[in-house]
This record gives C-alpha cells, structure tokens and sequence, in this order.
C-alpha cells in the first residue's frame, strides 16, 4: 500500500442514515438526500456518486497526461461512466466501465491519453485489481 506524504485535500462527510439517509459535507457543498437504487424515492445513491467522482477526476487525470504528451484534448470530451452494484455468491461487488470520448484525435493518440490516465487516476487506482473494471475509446 502507498501512504500519502503530503496531504492535498481531505474530503470530511456526515452521512446518517445509509441508503436511506442523507450526506452533508463540512463546507457546505454537498448537500443531498441518498436513496436505494432502483426504487422511485428521490435522491441519489452510491454507485451514482462513486460514477460522478470517477468519472471527473479521470476527465482531470487525461488533462494532466494530454499536457505531458503535448495534446490538445477536444473541448467537447465527456466520460459515460457506468457502475453495477452486483451479487455473487449472496456478497455484494461492484464493477465498472468508463466510456470515454475524445471525439477529434485519432485512435492511438485517445488511447494512449486514456492509458495514461489509467495510470494517474487516484480512483482507478483504488479500484485496480479489486473490481472488474473495463475502459472503453468510444
């Protein structure tokens, strides 16, 4: 495992509840009603937070690769990510896919940008190796 050696930001959240709860952070900023997946209450749900923070720091992590390999990302890039909550054996996983777009560069140049970011991404490598996780060039 890696520690930290120098701590950027630390995300503080109070959650009561659980699925049927609520999540406030200490600045104020987040403030939302959480609900099961898949029933008709409102609010959201962990898998939808997890695809939002993935989703957005890996859009970060290819800004950051696209600087290094002097590319320019297209201004319309989007990520479509996708996350199951899943049952085998009566235990509960997740899995997930990142549908990344980079409408304008040529095919090899997208993935090798989304490689990259594979690698840099605090989330995908939290993930690695402890979800099945698939990365699509759409």
């Amino acid at each position: 495992m890696t520690k930290i050696e120098r701590v950027l930001y630390t995300a503080r959240v109070h959650t009561v509840g659980g699925r049927d709860g609520a999540s406030h952070s200490d600045d104020g900023r987040l403030d939302i009603k959480l609900s099961p997946p898949g029933t008709p209450a409102t609010g959201t749900n962990p898998e939808q937070l997890f695809a939002a923070g993935w989703s957005a720091c890996f859009l970060g992590a290819m800004t950051r690769v696209a600087s290094k390999m002097k590319v320019t990302l297209p201004p319309d890039k989007t990520i479509d990510a996708e996350v199951d909550l899943g049952t085998t054996d009566g235990a509960f996983f997740l899995q997930a896919r990142l549908n990344v777009s980079l409408p304008g560069l040529e095919r090899d140049v997208a993935q090798a940008l989304v490689d990259g970011a594979h690698q840099t991404c605090p989330y995908s490598k939290a993930t690695r190796g402890n979800i099945d996780v698939v990365i699509n060039v759409i």
